[in-house]
């Protein structure tokens, strides 16, 4: 199987795994525990802590989460009361939970993106006025790979008195995490970390309204027993996006060149320039991917969003960029890192070229 999947999840680091094993089979104590195997457990904790932050801005702190989905309702439904402004092209943990906050009785405003996929700046300087309590806005699209001007809409946020939440899901040791930002989901799993561990960075004095109540763990805004093990793993992880930067971001630029060779009768939905390399969404005219995907059983790639992917719907990132409903069933998205190798990229742009062109005969 050739795994061309890495927006919806990585493959786990060995050395996170390694990390990870004694503090699952032998150093299990509860770290919130006051004993001297609880207080080593603890200090693992702190330990990852310190490693994740090491990728993430000065002058805040991270508190742990059981993933991004996890960390953005807390920053969501935790801002202080008044309007909120998103882009159309979000992750749902965002939409949905900005939706529900409507339900409540909040203002809520979707900016509308250009063809590109980058968010209408003048629609963003009319929307992020003062009454926003809250300006949301992802880093890298997990769909689409462009990066948005995500420090010119912090600008926005700032001078308007709103806090800036950034989703750096897809971009949390990739790419710059810009300056202005008072909170940044992540998640340890797109990192090659375990599944199951993300987490919230605050900037110094930003303090969301917990959504858990409990042991008051995580400086009582998320209540629950952390996993020393996980956090470990995410720890490692992070470490290895630091200290292989460069090596990773030369790796992925060069497989990105070679896919778009292998794929020469795709064309690439979003910008060409202004995006993350491992991630390409792809379309061709009268194609179903759907049937792609089925036909391509020893692939592994997707239709967009692991989380909507089954839903049947047309991609709401790839509708917002202007695409029919037929250019969006006609696309895919293969994404690759670390581990991917050259020839697998090969091998797989092979098995789509022969599935489209099987798919299109008459």
């Amino acid at each position: 199987m050739i795994y061309l999947d890495y927006q919806a999840t990585t493959p786990l680091a060995p050395e996170a795994f390694d990390a990870m094993v004694p503090l699952l089979r032998d150093q299990f104590a509860n770290p919130h525990s006051a004993h001297r195997p609880g207080r080593a457990a603890a200090a693992q904790v702190e330990v990852a802590r310190d490693e994740i932050a090491r990728l993430l801005p000065p002058g805040g702190r991270l508190i742990f989460t059981s993933g991004a989905t996890e960390a953005l309702n807390i920053a969501i439904q935790g801002a202080p009361p008044g309007g909120i402004v998103t882009i159309a092209t979000e992750h749902a943990a965002v939409l949905d939970t900005a939706e529900a906050m409507r339900r409540q009785g909040r203002d809520v405003t979707i900016l509308p993106v250009d063809n590109d996929g980058f968010v209408d700046m003048d629609a963003a300087r009319a929307a992020i006025r003062p009454g926003v309590a809250l300006v949301a806005a992802m880093l890298v699209n997990n769909e689409i790979g462009v990066i948005q001007p995500t420090a010119a809409l912090a600008r926005l946020a700032r001078d308007a008195g709103a806090l800036f939440l950034c989703d750096a899901v897809q971009g949390y040791g990739r790419v710059p995490i810009p300056d202005g930002c008072d909170m940044i989901a992540i998640s340890a799993h797109k990192i090659h970390g375990p599944k199951g561990v993300g987490g919230l960075w605050l900037r110094d004095g930003v303090r969301p309204a917990p959504l858990l109540h409990g042991g008051g763990q995580e400086a009582g805004l998320r209540s629950g027993t952390l996993s020393p093990a996980l956090c470990a793993g995410f720890g490692v992880a992070a470490r290895l996006m630091r200290e292989r930067a460069d090596a990773d971001r030369t790796h992925v630029e060069s497989l990105a060149s070679l896919a778009r060779l292998a794929l020469p009768d795709w064309s690439l939905n979003g910008s060409a320039t202004h995006r993350y390399p491992g991630n390409l969404n792809l379309r061709r005219d009268g194609i179903d991917g759907a049937r792609l995907l089925s036909y391509c059983r020893n692939v592994a790639f997707s239709l967009g969003s692991a989380c909507a992917s089954g839903s049947g719907r047309p991609s709401h990132v790839l509708r917002a960029l202007g695409l029919t409903d037929a250019q969006a069933r006609g696309s895919v998205r293969i994404g690759f890192g670390r581990y991917t190798t050259p020839d697998e990229v090969e091998r797989a742009a092979r098995a789509l070229n022969e599935a489209a062109a099987a798919q299109a005969a008459p």
